[in-house]
């Protein structure tokens, strides 16, 4: 480990992506950790709603655009689980994946996070056999069937109107009497013909033999019970940071990561952007800014040095 990246970057979602070819534009030596599939949850997106201005509104076109120019750019690319972080001999961080241990002299944290489980009966037991969490992907499976979609934010309501374009019926359920998504969101949420909503209202199971049929359902304010016909169900209820790798003291349970200004956490040489960090605004322009505003930190810091 004689010579130490300038950054090692976790996670290739958009975020990291977008750093990780920022920073080898720059100069510096940079590599790129995923296990996993790279581009993130913007995956599962067939049009990015709002899209980057100048480049694709496909989460998968962009995705690859991103990690292209990384690779070109020369983003050593190393296709492994990060496992632990820790601190390095005379500072910086050494990263450890399933293989080998890598010195740098400073990390970005872009490990994204995953969706949050309402933690109800029949939830795990049906996924992928009517439980899922992409209407793009899965809503062609579902065509012709009743679909319910679960949360009153952005990503909600996006799945509740891509859903809509399969699904005789959408049942829109969300725990309080107002949605918190963007204005014309709710605004086509509500001249959306398949779409009924259910506010006050919360999902307490799922049922089906064989596969999903079934959610049970109360009512907040009444207590009434209902149990309604569902082949297709999405819970978009908020993401869970991606952080059981980091190092105590980089986090606090499950919340995202406290970063400052120039998103540095609570450990020096540590950046945190994207979904894993706290304050993220959550739309891809918003990833790149996080990008941009972490590798210029960096590159002060280390010329700093």
């Amino acid at each position: 480990m004689s010579n130490p990246y300038d950054i090692f970057i976790i996670g290739s979602g958009v975020a990291g992506m977008a750093a990780a070819g920022q920073a080898a534009q720059r100069g510096l030596r940079v590599a790129l950790a995923e296990g996993g599939m790279f581009g993130g949850l913007v995956l599962n997106i067939n049009r990015l709603w709002p899209g980057p201005e100048g480049m694709p509104e496909s989460g998968v076109d962009l995705s690859a655009e991103l990690m292209m120019r990384a690779t070109e750019l020369g983003v050593e690319n190393i296709p492994e689980h990060v496992t632990a972080i820790e601190a390095g001999e005379g500072g910086g961080w050494t990263v450890v994946t399933g293989a080998a241990r890598h010195a740098a002299r400073s990390v970005i944290v872009a490990s994204g996070a995953s969706h949050r489980a309402l933690g109800i009966p029949g939830e795990a037991e049906f996924e992928h056999r009517g439980v899922s969490h992409c209407a793009d992907c899965d809503g062609p499976m579902v065509r012709g069937k009743p679909g319910m979609v679960v949360g009153g934010g952005d990503s909600a309501l996006q799945e509740a109107l891509i859903l809509a374009e399969y699904c005789p019926v959408v049942h829109l359920v969300h725990r309080s009497d107002r949605f918190t998504a963007r204005p014309d969101f709710v605004e086509a949420v509500g001249a959306a013909a398949p779409i009924s909503v259910r506010f006050g209202t919360v999902v307490e199971a799922l049922e089906g033999a064989g596969g999903l049929s079934h959610a049970r359902l109360r009512d907040l304010r009444s207590g009434a019970q209902d149990r309604v016909e569902v082949q297709g169900f999405f819970a978009m209820v908020g993401l869970v940071p991606n952080t059981g790798f980091l190092p105590p003291g980089a986090v606090q349970g499950q919340e995202p990561l406290a970063v400052d200004d120039h998103l540095e956490t609570s450990l020096p040489g540590m950046y945190a952007i994207g979904a894993v960090r706290a304050g993220f605004g959550g739309e891809v322009g918003h990833a790149l800014e996080d990008a941009n505003r972490a590798v210029a930190a960096i590159c002060a810091r280390l010329q700093a040095a």
